[in-house]
């Protein structure tokens, strides 16, 4: 039977990634250059919209980050509404309550201002907007919004999601604990602030967490079965630049090429996973952060190398590739040795930035549902190098369990 379902979901993906290459892709419009954030304001007054909502998260209000914001709003006469409500994973009661705040206050258009959590919320809003008579639950899956959503302007505060410019909107529910995507191409935001100012300063932790979280997508990217050459591309750039200025990052906050350098790997990234997909790093990571609220950018990190090695020889030669573009790989070194040591540098990595490489806090009475949901999210959609069925993802999390 599984023989039978695996050729079933490689017809499928066949079809539908072919097919793919003829939707209307979009990249953001980047508004660039240390310190543009407060050019924002203008910009968005150009484009028509005189009343936005901000969404953002209650530590960015807490240390100030938005006040340059609010100041050029004000000067560019662009009245504002904020929600600040949102939290790491972004739940479906946080996103309605913003959804009934856009509506009285009447706003046009939306800022995001954060990481992925503010920027999914932000999307999750846009969608329902856009989408009055389904729900967040209808909405969830791929191709289920089909209709173009309030203008969004996303704003990384951190290089990790690359959210400002994928299709995907990461959402929690409460209830169940259950972690899915909304997927659709009207949630490409139409602009981004790529300012690496706004990431000066970023605690070590948060640095490393979410730069694991690009080399995640960039890598995941990588290796499954259909890539166009500029995700290819894209992949192999953002992969080379996490390499070189991740722990540079992470030592020395302050040192602003290594922060531009990072935020412009995780749009890459984020531009080749939104059209390539992922692997069961994703699906496996979803269903910690919605059980245990586990970040996501550090359960991406833990179970990336156990992914690349579950997954064999399938994947040596792009892994190899790879090795060889970071400098990791030897002279005479066969593609399995060097797929090999780029897997150990990742760990070497993970180790040098002081995160874990094992969970405690999985239970055994969840690993069941653990799988449902991974498998629930991988089948058909994500093109993974090597089809898994549920014992076999039973193995990789007995494998990152502490």
């Amino acid at each position: 039977m599984w023989a039978l379902k695996k050729i079933g979901i490689r017809i499928f993906q066949f079809f539908f990634f072919k097919g793919a290459y003829i939707l209307p892709w979009k990249k953001p419009e980047l508004i660039e250059g240390d310190g543009c954030f407060t050019r924002l304001p203008e910009f968005v007054k150009r484009k028509g919209f005189g009343n936005v909502m901000i969404i953002t998260d209650k530590g960015l209000m807490k240390i100030g980050l938005l006040k340059p914001l609010f100041k050029a709003l004000n000067e560019s006469k662009v009245t504002y509404t904020l929600c600040d409500n949102v939290e790491a994973n972004p739940k479906i009661d946080n996103i309605e309550e913003a959804v009934a705040l856009y509506r009285d206050y009447g706003c046009q258009a939306l800022i995001a201002v954060g990481g992925g959590s503010p920027m999914d919320t932000a999307k999750a809003v846009g969608a329902r907007i856009a989408r009055p008579k389904k729900s967040i639950e209808q909405m969830g899956g791929t191709l289920k919004v089909l209709w173009k959503i309030p203008t969004l302007f996303a704003v990384p505060t951190t290089a990790g999601t690359g959210s400002e410019t994928t299709i995907a909107a990461v959402v929690t529910d409460r209830k169940t604990h259950h972690k899915y995507s909304i997927n659709d191409l009207f949630l490409i935001p139409p602009y981004a602030v790529m300012d690496p100012l706004l990431h000066v300063g970023l605690p070590p932790f948060i640095t490393a967490t979410t730069g694991m979280d690009a080399l995640t997508h960039a890598v995941e990217a990588y290796i499954t079965v259909d890539r166009p050459k500029y995700c290819r591309i894209a992949c192999e750039e953002a992969v080379v630049a996490i390499f070189k200025y991740i722990e540079k990052a992470y030592k020395k906050g302050a040192d602003v090429n290594a922060r531009r350098e990072l935020l412009y790997a995780s749009y890459k990234a984020g531009l080749a996973f939104t059209r390539c997909g992922v692997t069961y790093v994703h699906p496996i990571a979803h269903t910690i952060g919605g059980l245990y609220s586990v970040p996501h950018g550090l359960a991406n990190a833990v179970i990336l190398p156990y992914c690349l090695d579950y997954y064999g020889p399938k994947i040596h030669p792009r892994l190899a590739r790879l090795a060889d573009l970071t400098g990791i790989s030897k002279k005479g070194q066969s593609d399995g040795e060097k797929a090999k040591a780029f897997i150990a540098e990742i760990r070497r990595m993970n180790k040098a930035m002081k995160l874990q490489d094992k969970f405690d806090c999985i239970k055994d009475e969840d690993i069941d549902q653990m799988v449902e949901w991974a498998l629930q999210e991988a089948h058909p959609m994500y093109q993974v190098p090597v089809l898994l069925n549920g014992d076999q993802l039973r193995e990789i999390i007995s494998q990152i369990r502490a």
